[in-house]
């Protein structure tokens, strides 16, 4: 073959030469923007902040949004979601990130799945809507520590939300790998997310002024660049501000409307007003009220807050579920754990079926669009299965020498710092403790959330918040003292957030003198959990069973699967597992009755389905069509 020579062949090096001056001749004559992608020939300037008036481009732009979070629906059933969303005249769809279950491992990240981020959000663009992402770190929404991962408090400094070096490092660090899949879908990129929230809601807490700041920075370092907002409730919101980014309020009612006109205002001038939440409803808490907000008022406050000359984010549109162990807590003078539902009264319910809100703001919204709306999609069929008699039952006294050897340690260790997970401890779930004792007395300690004492299997009674101490009754020779505690879920909204540890804090006394040698047993309850317990470890059901226990059974499906609910009446507390999916937590003080169960997670044939049950056994699971929330749902 032939080899080059320059140095044999000038004439061709000459030649080479007058093809790229007049290449460059030619080239200077186009028309550049034509080699520009159609998707991006116009988009040069985003969504802007002009006067009273967001733009997109050169066109004045109303933010008509909802909030759907895709952790919270069955990825099965994002698509059915997002259409209801637009059939209703919405333009915008509003989506948090929830930083613990993207990074369940420090380093380890999970982005498959219902945990797709990309994927909603390019599903939301096909469907016609764009997109306003609230990444966080922490993001609230009533999930466990307001979105940010437990590993972060092994740190026994941490001080989240802040500039703490050990805060800082792990944001970096997820921040690096989120933003990587979140700046291609921006606006300015061809997709269609077309603003991002700094943080959430930091006026309330507003611990360290130089936070927002960074947060704001760390987004624009890795390459966000559409226009930044930031969110806050009424009592936060003058301490929320950050400069060059827009401000926006979250509100129940009109009584609040004028701080949209009178403090915006003041503190950053003429500006486009936003009201980023508009509560639709309010979430529950396991023993309170279920929370209803009347639709006829819905409707009054969304046509008052427009009629204002302000865009509108609808929070929640959708609710959806707390599948798992995923829900948060509030504890301002008393501890109150969330419920599994997120129903939220919002504009559809739960299951996703319409609602007279969702008719109603059908209507308002179809009036000021200018164009016919998208017809609303068919409702989801539901089904009531036969009830269903779990055959086998598995103590957990009997469950425990098949998770191998426990953890030893001279003293009790929190949740978080148990060495499980490569070394990132236990997020979710219960921890059990034993050790032994040989005498009664009074026992006492700080137990998070609840925990039921076990002398030997016998229960003695429950350790929590306000009961935190308990005679152990006389025994005799050799005795175990166990603790069952149950995280039911860290706080996510209020000032004690850095103070979540769970399991046993600090140490466990008996008479004042503090108990040693401990073993440990990590119940995470995760699908792998599961895989240790064989069908042949189980047995069949007793007349009177040991609790806790777990039980077993099976729901036969003949067709296609469909909706369902379960009702667990006369079971007491505790977990339900369908396939492998956790569906959430169940407690008989309500005011949550069922369970949300979606048909994806069904299959034709035989459906296993686990019940981890705490204190007493009921007959039989039951499936109905409707939830039992006092919920108004509209049939269409």
């Amino acid at each position: 073959m032939t080899t080059w020579s320059l140095r044999r062949r000038p004439g061709r090096m000459l030649g080479l030469l007058l093809l790229v001056i007049l290449g460059f001749l030619v080239l200077r004559r186009l028309d550049w923007s034509a080699l520009v992608p159609l998707c991006l020939r116009h988009r040069q300037l985003g969504l802007q902040a002009k006067a009273w008036n967001f733009m997109l481009e050169d066109s004045t732009f109303w933010i008509f949004g909802g909030s759907i979070h895709y952790f919270r629906v069955p990825r099965e059933y994002w698509r059915d979601r997002l259409l209801k969303m637009k059939a209703c005249g919405l333009n915008t769809l509003t989506t948090y990130v929830p930083w613990n279950l993207h990074e369940p491992e420090r380093g380890k990240f999970d982005f498959s799945g219902n945990l797709d981020l990309e994927a909603f959000v390019l599903m939301a663009a096909e469907i016609g809507l764009w997109v306003i992402l609230r990444p966080g770190p922490y993001i609230c929404s009533e999930m466990d520590l307001g979105g940010l991962p437990s590993w972060l408090l092994q740190d026994p400094g941490m001080r989240l939300r802040t500039t703490y070096n050990g805060f800082t490092e792990a944001v970096d660090l997820y921040f690096d790998h989120l933003m990587s899949r979140v700046v291609p879908l921006q606006y300015k990129r061809g997709g269609p997310i077309i603003a991002v929230q700094v943080e959430n809601e930091y006026g309330s807490y507003n611990k360290d002024p130089a936070y927002m700041p960074y947060v704001k920075k760390a987004l624009e370092d890795r390459g966000i660049v559409e226009l930044l907002l930031t969110s806050d409730n009424k009592d936060g919101l003058s301490k929320g501000i950050v400069q060059g980014v827009l401000a926006t309020i979250n509100l129940q009612s009109t009584h609040e409307l004028q701080l949209l006109t009178t403090f915006l205002f003041n503190v950053q001038g003429t500006q486009p007003k936003m009201v980023m939440e508009y509560w639709t409803g309010w979430f529950d808490s396991w023993g309170g009220p279920h929370n209803i907000l009347d639709s006829s008022e819905v409707l009054k406050t969304v046509s008052a807050i427009v009629d204002a000359g302000s865009s509108i984010n609808l929070y929640m549109f959708h609710g959806g579920t707390n599948f798992g162990f995923m829900n948060g807590a509030m504890h301002f003078h008393d501890y109150k754990s969330d419920v599994t539902s997120y129903d939220y009264d919002a504009v559809l319910t739960e299951a996703g079926d319409y609602t007279a809100k969702y008719m109603k703001l059908r209507d308002f919204f179809g009036s000021i669009s200018g164009i016919p709306l998208p017809p609303p999609p068919d409702l989801l069929p539901k089904m009531s299965y036969e009830p269903i008699t779990p055959v086998l039952y598995l103590s957990l006294w009997d469950a425990l020498k098949y998770m191998g050897e426990p953890i030893k340690s001279e003293k009790p260790i929190n949740m978080e710092n148990l060495p499980v997970n490569g070394g990132n401890g236990q997020s979710f779930g219960y921890i059990l403790y034993e050790t032994s004792i040989t005498s009664s007395g009074i026992l006492s300690g700080r137990v998070r959330d609840r925990g039921q004492v076990f002398v030997n299997t016998v229960s003695i009674g429950f350790l929590d918040y306000k009961t935190t101490k308990m005679a152990v009754p006389l025994i005799q020779g050799y005795t175990v003292l166990r603790i069952l505690v149950e995280n039911r879920g860290r706080v996510n909204y209020g000032e004690n957030i850095d103070d979540q540890r769970k399991g046993l804090i600090g140490n466990l006394y008996l008479n004042d003198s503090p108990l040693k040698k401990f073993r440990i047993y990590s119940l995470d309850m995760k699908k792998s959990f599961f895989q240790r317990f064989s069908l042949d470890k189980w047995s069949s059901l007793p007349e009177t069973p040991t609790l806790p226990a777990f039980f077993l059974g099976s729901l036969s499906i003949s067709s296609t699967p469909f909706d369902t609910f379960l009702k667990l009446e006369g079971w007491e507390k505790g977990v339900v597992f369908i396939n492998g999916q956790n569906l959430g937590r169940y407690w008989n003080i309500g005011p949550q009755k069922t369970l949300y169960l979606p048909g994806p997670w069904l299959s034709s044939g035989i459906n296993q389905v686990i019940i981890f049950e705490e204190t007493m056994v009921g007959p039989a699971l039951q499936f109905t069509e409707t939830p039992h929330l006092g919920r108004n749902q509209y049939i269409k």
